[in-house]
């Protein structure tokens, strides 16, 4: 072991050595420094981090991306159009042809005899010289001056939506002639009824600059330069045409493309049936009345479309309120007879049938005395506002709010968003404005019924949809969507997985089988749960005493709720994204076709669902200028900015059209 030994006393000897040039006390942690060059680095033992739940992302708003205008591609149209002129043409020559042999073993041709000529001769034919334009096809001298317009179309520059560009040139080439275009070679009286209407698309909500077109100069063409005028005016105005069509039955805007927020299917349009149909209208009042035909016939879109233009016609009448402004019953203010006019210029037919002496006798007062206070609660009612009759910022700000340029702002979107609905909304429906937070029962013209509501949050906004009512469900269970089950409930789980069976919460696996929350690894499925967890009916129930059920892919439904003091408050956004009713049982009653007395009943019975006899529509809206059944335009606050998103997106539109022909 001689080797071992001299390693070990190379070892010992550098210890001593570096020990002894140390200062101080030559301890573990010195000795350590010295071999090593550096202190003992103590490790500390490190707590594992606990397990964060996972969250379930909700919808965002999009940055809008319209529609592309694409040019259109003529060449087919064209070469259809010089192949029937070859066609007629070769016809033509083949006539001639054919006619001249004819003529020529005609017994009609005089033979002159040797005695006369001298030699046996055969002469021309004796028939007269039209004989031979007869025999030629009618089309050769009569052509279709479409087929001869639409072969000067190949460097024709003009641009559309795409379904709009692939329509257009399918329906001229299996229809190859002109509808904008009469036998005299000028526009026609439909092109002119059409162009009107067009012109007046600001009335509709609609920008006239996207339909823009102008009848072509005639007077200083000769013939073959008019006939291409008129090949272009003929497909300006039919792309023009189709483009309004489709901007009045399903809006400028896919909603969908602005969030996931909006569920709407777009509504397809047969374009050829569109350009059939004009074309079989022997009149321009005719196509007019069909051209207007593709707006919403329901009567919210005409109050909608009145609304506009009264705005439109009327002086701002903007009046400013100091926003300080605090009046109590018997105190004297300035701004006083202001608050009235305001009263007065917002007042629906009922509340001026009411009040409207009242406001008659005090205007120009500045003392608000004791017997105004009726028709001061009764104006904030009729703002959704807490009827306390002292009229501060609140008061002020819903009837100071908007300008008449903001009003108009807000119809316009609503006339947008209208044409996403269905055309008429039925005789029976259920209509739920969201910024309004009100919900009410429609019947044959009527609104039947009408009562606040409680809505989602703007962190769980309330989708805009439609879809249809078909049961409705007593003393329900309430099933905790993912979502909100993974976003709210699941954190409180990963702290304490018997939360939900203190809370009183059933939690069942794939086959139903009921397991306590407790025995369950929950940050082990991450944000796919595979169980189902409910609360049982009862008093604490989130739902109250019943659910009113549209079966949708949001979750989303109507439903009573035991925190009924919430609807005494002026902005009611605050669920997970359902609608939570004020007057629940006679929303049940009114879908079920029942007496309240009936629900009365029902709701003492267990838990159950009863269907209706027949589906009802129901439509949840977001819309800040809506028109109650007396045709009253009410406006209300963008409560989830959604009307800036729409007007973003309207400009996309704009911008994307603004170089179309």
């Amino acid at each position: 072991m001689p080797g071992l030994a001299r390693r070990m006393i190379v070892l010992s000897t550098a210890v001593f050595a570096a020990t002894a040039v140390l200062p101080g006390r030559a301890d573990a942690r010195t000795l350590f420094e010295a071999l090593f060059g550096g202190p003992i680095q103590r490790v500390e033992p490190v707590e594992p981090a606990p397990p964060q739940a996972p969250r379930v992302a909700t919808p965002v708003y999009y940055t809008y991306k319209a529609d592309p205008l694409v040019r259109v591609d003529f060449r087919k149209l064209v070469a259809q159009a010089e192949a029937r002129q070859q066609a007629a043409a070769d016809a033509a020559t083949h006539s001639i042809t054919v006619a001249s042999a004819e003529l020529q073993e005609s017994p009609d041709v005089a033979r002159l005899d040797d005695a006369s000529t001298g030699e046996g001769t055969t002469a021309g034919p004796t028939v007269p010289a039209e004989g031979i334009d007869a025999a030629t096809p009618s089309g050769a001298d009569d052509p279709n001056p479409f087929i001869e317009a639409v072969a000067d179309l190949t460097e024709y520059d003009l641009y559309a939506e795409k379904d709009i560009a692939a329509a257009l040139v399918e329906h001229y080439q299996a229809e190859p002639s002109f509808i904008w275009v009469g036998d005299e070679l000028a526009p026609n009286a439909r092109a002119e009824r059409a162009m009107s209407v067009l012109a007046d698309a600001a009335a509709e909500g609609l920008r006239a600059e996207d339909y823009e077109i102008a009848s072509p100069d005639l007077t200083v063409l000769d013939d073959e330069a008019r006939l291409a005028a008129l090949a272009q005016f003929e497909m300006a105005l039919s792309a023009k045409v189709l483009r309004y069509v489709r901007d009045a039955w399903r809006g400028r805007v896919d909603p969908n493309r602005i969030s996931e927020y909006y569920d709407f299917a777009p509504e397809p349009i047969d374009y050829n049936e569109v350009m059939s149909r004009l074309r079989s209208e022997t009149s321009g009042l005719g196509v007019g009345d069909y051209l207007l035909s593709w707006h919403p016939a329901m009567p919210e879109y005409a109050a909608l479309k009145r609304e506009l233009a009264s705005l439109r016609a009327t002086q701002d009448d903007a009046i400013v309120i100091a926003p300080d402004t605090f009046i109590r019953p018997g105190a004297t203010n300035t701004e006083f007879p202001k608050i009235l006019k305001l009263i007065e210029r917002d007042a629906d037919s009922a509340f001026l049938s009411r009040f409207g002496s009242q406001l008659i006798a005090a205007s120009g007062t500045q003392t608000y005395s004791e017997d105004l206070v009726p028709l001061i609660k009764a104006a904030q009612k009729a703002k959704g506002l807490s009827p306390d009759g002292v009229i501060g910022p609140r008061t002020i700000a819903a009837y100071v709010a908007d300008t008449k340029a903001d009003k108009i702002q807000k119809v316009l979107v609503a006339m947008e968003q209208i044409r996403w609905l269905p055309s008429t909304l039925g005789a029976r429906h259920v209509f739920i404005n969201v910024p309004e937070f009100r919900a009410s029962y429609h019947e044959n013209g009527e609104d039947k019924l009408s009562m606040k509501v409680v809505v989602g949050l703007k962190s769980t906004q309330t989708y805009f949809f439609q879809d249809e009512i078909e049961y409705v469900e007593f003393h329900p269970y309430w099933g905790i969507p993912r979502t909100i089950f993974v976003n709210q409930y699941l954190p409180k789980l990963y702290a304490d997985p018997s939360y939900l069976d203190r809370i009183g919460y059933e939690v069942t696996d794939v086959k139903g089988r009921k397991i306590p929350s407790s025995a369950i690894d929950w940050p082990a499925y991450g944000a796919q749960i595979p169980f189902d967890i409910r609360q049982p009916p009862g008093p604490r129930n989130a739902l109250g005493e019943m659910k009113i059920m549209f079966p949708n892919k949001h979750a989303i439904y109507m439903h009573d709720t035991p925190h009924k003091e919430l609807f005494a408050k002026e902005r009611r956004a605050y669920s997970n994204g359902c609608v939570r009713l004020e007057d629940p049982r006679g929303m049940a009653a009114a879908v079920l076709g029942w007496t309240r007395e009936q629900v009365a009943e029902r709701v003492k019975g267990p838990h159950g669902q009863v269907d209706l006899a027949e589906k009802v529509p129901v439509y949840v809206g977001y819309f800040t200028a809506w028109p109650h059944a007396d045709g009253q335009v009410v406006y209300s606050a963008d409560v989830y900015g959604r009307d800036t998103y729409l007007r973003r997106a309207l400009e996309k539109v704009e911008e994307v059209r603004a170089p179309s022909a």
